[in-house]
């Protein structure tokens, strides 16, 4: 969560140019990087006889692609909270690997899917979702997870007059009264890396967790490097990023991975789709597009 994978002002997320094309269903309510290796998938299974022919896979709709994701639809991932417009890059990434699969766009079908829904156990009601899951173990137990499309470090945002503010280092941050959204690395990085003195503030969703930092609720959240410099630059101006966490050495990137049903027959051609648009260059492309440069967050150690 975020999963859920180099940061530029948020301003150039929001005068990126006219995304990919795309049009689809309207969202449907359910029941219920660009770089570096991309880890094993969790399935080794493939579509039905073996072929990734549109016509061969087994999708929930004949036909269509059913594309899960949470609502609202944040930015930069999304725009305009609308995932079927191809703006943001996991929109632009979902269609990218539609295409790749043999769907034109007008067979993408949105479907809203809660985040902690898309991984938990139990049957899927979409073909694959897409919503800043991070790849991890704990979660392959329960779906499958495709190969990584995004490279991801996590960050901390404050007030720009609050002692959090000034911090250049993680013992700073000891006594802050943190915040971050529910089973997401987010909170992970809160509990496990800063280690704060005190409970953190755990949200539901990042809306919350915004607005608990608006009002003083909270001294700081942890969000993924995009959407922190997004939600300072366009949305708590207010706010500033303080700086972003390295992988720990021995560690395993964390990286964001599309998730479909456990043991799916198309695990290996989604996870196909998404090597094959690293290797030539389309996932580096739209991730130019749609997110920024981290190069200017300081790195909190």
């Amino acid at each position: 969560m975020r999963t859920r994978s180099a940061a530029i002002a948020a301003a150039s997320v929001l005068s990126a140019v006219a995304a990919l094309a795309a049009s689809g269903c309207a969202p449907q309510e359910t029941t219920g990087s660009a770089s570096g290796t991309s880890p094993a998938t969790a399935s080794a299974g493939g579509a039905a006889g073996g072929s990734c022919a549109p016509a061969a896979l087994a999708t929930k709709a004949k036909g269509k692609l059913t594309v899960g994701t949470d609502t609202p639809a944040y930015a930069p991932w999304f725009q305009d909270d609308d995932p079927a417009n191809g703006k943001g890059y996991e929109s632009a990434v979902a269609y990218a690997v539609a295409k790749r699969l043999g769907f034109a766009q007008g067979d993408v079908v949105w479907q809203k899917v809660a985040f902690n829904n898309a991984f938990a156990p139990g049957a899927k009601t979409f073909d694959f979702d897409v919503n800043q899951v991070s790849i991890n173990e704990d979660r392959r137990k329960a779906v499958d997870l495709s190969s990584g499309y995004y490279d991801v470090r996590q960050a901390i945002i404050a007030l720009k007059d609050s002692k959090a503010a000034k911090a250049t280092s993680l013992a700073d941050l000891k006594g802050a009264k943190l915040g971050a959204q529910v089973g997401t690395t987010s909170l992970d990085v809160v509990n496990d890396l800063i280690k704060p003195d005190q409970q953190p503030s755990v949200f539901q969703k990042n809306d919350l967790a915004k607005a608990a930092l608006k009002n003083g609720q909270v001294d700081a959240i942890v969000v993924d490097l995009p959407t922190a410099f997004y939600i300072t630059g366009a949305e708590v101006t207010e706010a500033k990023v303080v700086g972003q966490f390295e992988t720990p050495a021995g560690a395993a990137k964390e990286q964001f991975g599309l998730v479909l049903d456990k043991d799916s027959a198309l695990t290996s051609c989604v996870s196909k789709a998404v090597d094959a648009l690293r290797a030539d260059g389309t996932l580096a492309a739209i991730e130019k597009q749609w997110l920024s440069d981290a190069a200017g967050a300081p790195v909190l150690k």
